[in-house]
């Protein structure tokens, strides 16, 4: 590309690439830490019932940025987390559950629709100094200079000293550094709503442990017209993804009560749902010349345990955190030194929480004995042992090893 245009139409210190929830956060907390900033690509909205749980720290983390409140108000805390076996098994525990105060919080986190949240970014963005919105994608990409040189689908080229890769788990920046990524299709498939229903969630997430997966219930923030209102991500087999996709609405309201034992009493569809294909995506390596990885770019696995959007949080604390102190010791923030100090403090976060996600998921689905009675024993352990449920309860909200 440089043989193309000598001369860019735009310089800057940081282009975000990508436009969802973390590529937005990124573009905004670069900004606000003094860098001249490019974010592209279109507004990004998904809809179909999607919901992202923030837990309590990437909330602080949002609040450090002054994005709290405007997502704060779309918002449902979560202050019971509720686990209850479903799979038939041999040894089945008795539901669990967990209570935010007992560790001393008001909330485990917060649950948002996904679009919501985006607009409020957006807006956030928009507003922001330092920082300019572009809606072209980038197209091509050149990391063999001594700046980044990307091309935009308007035709347009940007340079710049660091490009943040956050546009996906199909994403175009990691594919055009050649960094490579090892995909695994489960044969499962999720199915994802927002649902007003009769009685009162009373700030409880439940979790129904079945031997398809999690079908999980999490509050959202009441309307006029929908006191009572929760999203569900329900994992199931391809199969049953396929058939319940043909349902009408009452068969699907139906199906889904039944599922949830009514606990929420009856249920109602409040638009349409989604049904998406569970993949785990594992990265090897997250950087390359003058590129650093974040969000889904740089792993992605099923929506369990609400680490998705959590951990992209992190990679964008880490990154920036990183630039900054680059900038302080007179360094470049895009080079090397830079994007090894990144890796390192994203690497184990992100193979422990992958290999996580990946063993629930496949202690549901995998039907034998021994595991079935490990697995029982566990959350039995967890729902006696005070110590142990809340040392549980500290580690999934804020992992040791993110905490440093």
């Amino acid at each position: 590309m440089n043989s193309l245009k000598t001369f860019p139409d735009r310089s800057c210190d940081v282009l975000v690439a990508g436009t969802g929830l973390a590529g937005l956060t990124a573009a905004i907390a670069f900004a606000q830490a003094g860098f001249d900033v490019v974010s592209c690509g279109a507004d990004e909205r998904i809809g179909r019932g999607r919901t992202v749980a923030m837990l309590d720290r990437s909330a602080a983390y949002l609040e450090s940025l002054g994005l709290w409140p405007v997502i704060r108000t779309e918002a449902a805390p979560l202050r019971t987390l509720r686990i209850i076996d479903d799979t038939g098994s041999l040894f089945p525990p008795r539901p669990v559950e967990f209570h935010s105060a007992e560790i001393g919080l008001d909330a485990f986190g917060w649950n948002v629709e996904n679009d919501r949240m985006a607009s409020g970014l957006a807006l956030e963005a928009a507003r922001t100094p330092g920082l300019e919105r572009m809606s072209p994608a980038v197209m091509r990409y050149d990391f063999s200079g001594e700046r980044a040189l990307a091309r935009l689908d308007d035709g347009r080229v940007v340079a710049c000293a660091l490009v943040i890769g956050a546009d996906g788990r199909d994403s175009r920046a990691r594919r055009s550094a050649g960094l490579p990524a090892r995909g695994r299709r489960y044969q499962q498939s999720a199915l994802t709503t927002l649902l007003a229903h009769r009685l009162p969630h009373r700030d409880a997430s439940t979790e129904f442990h079945t031997c398809n997966g999690p079908f999980t219930l999490v509050p959202l923030p009441p309307k006029e017209a929908a006191p009572h209102r929760s999203s569900l991500v329900w994992l199931m087999s391809d199969e049953e993804a396929r058939r319940r996709e043909t349902l009408e609405a009452s068969g699907l309201e139906r199906e889904i009560e039944r599922q949830a034992r009514s606990i929420l009493g009856a249920m109602r569809l409040e638009g349409p749902s989604g049904v998406f294909p569970m993949s785990r995506q594992i990265v090897p390596k997250i950087t390359s010349q003058r590129l650093a990885l974040v969000g889904d770019a740089a792993h992605a696995f099923p929506p369990i345990g609400a680490q998705g959007l959590n951990l992209g949080l992190r990679d964008v604390n880490a990154i920036v955190a990183c630039a900054v102190e680059a900038r302080g010791l007179g360094l470049d923030i895009g080079g090397e030194a830079v994007l090894l100090s990144y890796d390192r403090a994203r690497r184990t976060d992100i193979a422990m929480h992958t290999g996580v996600v990946h063993g629930l998921n496949q202690a549901l689905l995998t039907r034998f004995a021994p595991l079935d009675f490990a697995r029982g024993a566990g959350l039995a352990a967890i729902g006696a042992i005070g110590p142990l449920r809340r040392f549980v309860m500290r580690e999934g909200i804020a992992p040791g090893l993110a905490r440093r």
